[in-house]
């Protein structure tokens, strides 16, 4: 699976439990952190939650294990490591006060309206 392949799974994982406000940004060709930010909002604790576990559940399913975890117990900002793509899940207020998508303004946002569009059966069909 390349690195865009995993980062777009990501974003169809946040897609199914409804996370909001999600940004696909490569940042390959200025930073060697990572290859893509996956970056969304959870609208309660319960959300940014549940948005980490269902990114590393679908991943994990996919046979990609997640390198690092931070910020699981504040509620306010899960950040999952996948050496070549980071996923943040935040809440509202800390993606307000963190500003990533600025902090990375010159990475290259990447078009996932085929994502956000899919109909909810299509997203992870049945096996």
């Amino acid at each position: 699976m390349t690195s865009l392949e995993e980062a777009r799974l990501c974003v169809r994982a946040l897609t199914k439990i409804k996370g909001q406000n999600i940004r696909l940004i490569k940042i390959k060709d200025i930073s060697s952190i990572a290859d893509y930010f996956v970056v969304a909002s959870g609208s309660s604790k319960t959300q940014v939650k549940a948005l980490a576990d269902e990114v590393e559940s679908r991943l994990d399913d996919s046979g990609v294990g997640v390198s690092h975890i931070e910020g699981y117990r504040s509620d306010t900002w899960i950040l999952l490591d996948y050496v070549d793509v980071v996923v943040h899940v935040f809440s509202d207020e800390a993606r307000d006060y963190y500003d990533l998508e600025r902090l990375w303004q010159d990475g290259e946002e990447i078009d996932i309206s085929d994502i956000l569009n899919m109909p909810m059966s299509e997203l992870f069909p049945s096996k």
